[in-house]
């Protein structure tokens, strides 16, 4: 696996950058094609947090991890071990959705046990019309951490949410 690190605010080290190799090539008895596959690691400093967010694109699928923690190396264990929680758990319903596109050889990951994860609560609602500053002002006076709307330029379905930094994002339907 290719391994691109990105320091922000915070000069990566040798030390670091040979730590994070060794954490995530322990991901690469799951990838089918692991040389094929580019991960990118970003280390962030947000006092008196580190801060580690991995990403792996695959064919089918995006593996994302983000762990803040004190210390640097406590992240980066926290956020593999996530990404390995991730396959593990998935398994099942990753090999069922895989059709010609193959990502992760099923073979090396061990099952564990399945917590039954269910739909608690299903709602339907009225996606109406309106500007992004709108659906914004929506949200919070709902007290809800995302909110989805439409449009009303492109009418098509989006959705704002409330980011960890306390800014807002947008996901737009294509």
């Amino acid at each position: 696996m290719e391994i691109v690190i990105h320091g922000n605010k915070l000069e990566i080290t040798d030390a670091m950058k040979d730590y994070i190799k060794e954490k995530l090539s322990k991901l690469d008895k799951y990838l089918e094609d692991s040389d094929n596959v580019r991960a990118t690691v970003v280390v962030k400093i947000k006092n008196p947090y580190q801060i580690v967010e991995v990403t792996i694109p695959l064919k089918s699928f995006i593996l994302r991890s983000e762990e803040k923690q004190q210390d640097v190396y406590a992240a980066v264990d926290v956020a593999v071990d996530k990404l390995e929680r991730q396959i593990r758990k998935n398994k099942t319903k990753l090999a069922s959705k895989q059709k010609n596109v193959p990502d992760f050889t099923f073979g090396a990951i061990e099952d564990i046990e399945d917590e039954e994860e269910k739909v608690i609560k299903r709602k339907k609602i009225e996606v109406k019309p309106m500007d992004e500053e709108e659906a914004i002002i929506q949200m919070e006076l709902l007290g809800h951490q995302f909110f989805m709307y439409k449009d009303s330029e492109t009418n098509k379905p989006a959705l704002v949410y409330k980011r960890k930094d306390n800014g807002y994002g947008i996901i737009e339907s294509e």
